[in-house]
């Protein structure tokens, strides 16, 4: 089993090493680290079972690695040796999951009982995880996928609801007097891969434990029902028909029977009260838009309703520039200040949600796109497709997650503009090659009958994209590109008076001289004839 200290004090890495007894807990591999940044890096490539971390550090400081190890290291017990007894500090580790928090200094029966702890934890989760691969588990209960379907087209088919209602109060799922109801949405955290890894990655039998544990109190009391929602897979939808009034004492009750049974606490929308079934769909309307909108910054909110006008959100448009010029710079720490100062502007206003985050990574996607097809040329398209499939393996964090962490967000848009950056140069590197090949293609045949067309076929490219070139790079187009560089070299070979001028004329590819005397006129003010009178024989 492996370790990993955290502390930007060397002096406390090494007490923390001699303080614990590392053989009796079955710890043989101690890794340190100076920094949460560093730590984040380690954790990432080590794996660690157990974390031992300070609270104040200089290059990520505590808090954000403990959202970031409940995030995306969810099995890795971490324990807290701080210097400040702040209750802040406390409640952050609790609600992160941490095992300990220990004031320094450090005391060495208490560091070891909580290691011990943590190494207890750690050892139960990974039996759990092994055990439940291993066994086929056998529903002996009815699976009431029926029910659920008559239960979700109440708020998903308007025009069969009736009938649909009509069957639940015959078989009794839906009281006859249950005429007005009140919807109460809970919504699960998609990206809680420990939680699904307890059921063995098997997500209908998770829905089906948190629905069993929300009936035991709705049934036991006879106020409604609870089942899986087959509009949106990490949803549950309740229908409250008594007491609607208090609902959130009723999801205050069941998140505390979720906690004892599962270690988590969920969050719920909830509609405002009506008639069943008619005010279904507008009910859902209503708890999703509330989900949507709860505030991330305050993660211990489980009841959400919607109250007034949506927060009001910083566009993106705000940043935009900032971003484009970061990522046409490529300079990492440009990047790196460009994602913070995204971060700040998106907190801002004291208020994030899972909405905000949505329509910030949407814009995010759009100012790729526009950026790569004004800058890529025809590579913009291949550009785009490159990094939608490193999106995949780069994915953001989940906006609606609940283990919300600034910090992750941060160095997914560095990530992101970097990538875009890295793309948008070697794209536009590769541009400059091509029209390297272009110019000296015509310097080597240009006594040749070249047109535009030919040039197209031979680089594989269309005529529009080197005509638009041209006119970024020369500022003129092709065909006056051409004519430019045989004048030049007529100038040349008009220097000789053993040339005649329709000879210079058809070794520069002009097969017409008076159209060459024409063009040479035009561009030089005087005629070849009249060119090659300022030179003496």
């Amino acid at each position: 089993m492996r370790a990993l200290i955290v502390d930007d004090e060397a002096r406390v890495r090494k007490a923390v090493r001699l303080l614990v007894d590392w053989e009796l807990h079955g710890i043989d591999e101690i890794e340190e680290a100076g920094s949460g940044t560093e730590a984040i890096e380690q954790i990432r490539t080590l794996k660690p079972a157990i974390v031992i971390m300070d609270m104040m550090m200089e290059a990520g400081n505590g808090v954000e690695l403990m959202a970031w190890v409940s995030e995306f290291a969810v099995s890795v017990k971490f324990i807290v040796v701080s210097g400040h007894d702040d209750f802040d500090f406390v409640r952050h580790t609790v609600r992160h999951g941490g095992i300990d928090y220990i004031l320094k200094p450090i005391d060495p029966e208490a560091i070891n009982a909580a290691v011990s702890k943590a190494v207890t934890a750690w050892n139960q989760e990974e039996q759990e995880r092994h055990t439940r691969q291993r066994q086929n588990i056998q529903l002996n209960e009815f699976k009431p996928i029926y029910g659920e379907r008559l239960l979700s087209s109440l708020i998903d088919e308007p025009v069969t609801a009736e009938a649909s209602l009509r069957r639940l109060r015959l078989e009794g799922v839906i009281p006859a007097s249950a005429g007005s109801v009140r919807l109460l949405l809970l919504q699960m955290d998609a990206g809680d891969g420990p939680l699904l890894l307890r059921f063995g990655n098997d997500s209908d039998l998770l829905h089906y434990a948190i629905v069993n544990i929300c009936n035991e109190f709705m049934h036991s009391r006879q106020r409604g029902i609870a089942f899986r929602y087959w509009g949106a897979p990490a949803e549950i939808a309740m229908l409250l028909w008594e007491q609607p009034e208090a609902a959130s004492e009723l999801i205050a009750d069941i998140n505390l029977g979720i906690f004892h049974t599962l270690q988590r606490r969920m969050h719920f929308g909830i509609g405002n009260a009506g008639i069943l079934p008619q005010s279904l769909p507008a009910q859902y309307a209503e708890a999703e838009t509330a989900l949507r909108r709860r505030n991330l910054l305050n993660p211990e909110d489980y009841v959400h309703t919607i109250s007034g006008s949506p927060p009001t959100q910083s566009l993106f448009a705000n940043m935009g520039d900032d971003w484009k010029m970061s990522v046409m710079s490529g300079r990492p720490e440009q990047l790196q200040t460009a994602s913070k100062r995204w971060i700040d502007e998106l907190s801002r206003g004291g208020i994030i949600t899972p909405e905000m985050l949505s329509s910030w990574k949407a814009d995010a996607l759009l100012f790729r796109s526009r950026l790569l097809r004004e800058n890529a040329g025809e590579n913009a398209e291949l550009a785009i497709a490159a990094l939608e499939a490193s999106d995949r393996l780069h994915p953001a964090p989940f906006a609606n997650g609940y283990s919300f962490s600034l910090f992750a967000w941060r160095d997914w848009s560095y990530g992101f503009m970097l990538r875009l950056s890295q793309e948008l140069l070697s794209r536009q590197g590769s541009e400059f090659k091509t029209m390297n090949q272009i110019v000296k293609y015509i310097e080597q045949h240009y006594q040749s009958d070249l047109s535009l067309q030919e040039v197209a076929q031979h680089f594989s490219v269309s005529r529009e994209y080197i005509s638009r070139k041209f006119k970024q790079e020369f500022s003129i187009n092709f065909s006056d590109y051409i004519g430019k560089y045989r004048i030049d070299k007529s100038k040349l070979l008009l220097q000789n008076p053993h040339f005649r001028i329709s000879q210079v004329s058809e070794m520069v590819g002009f097969k017409d001289v008076k159209y060459f005397s024409k063009v040479f006129k035009k561009q030089e003010g005087v005629t070849p004839q009249g060119y090659r009178g300022q030179f003496p024989n």
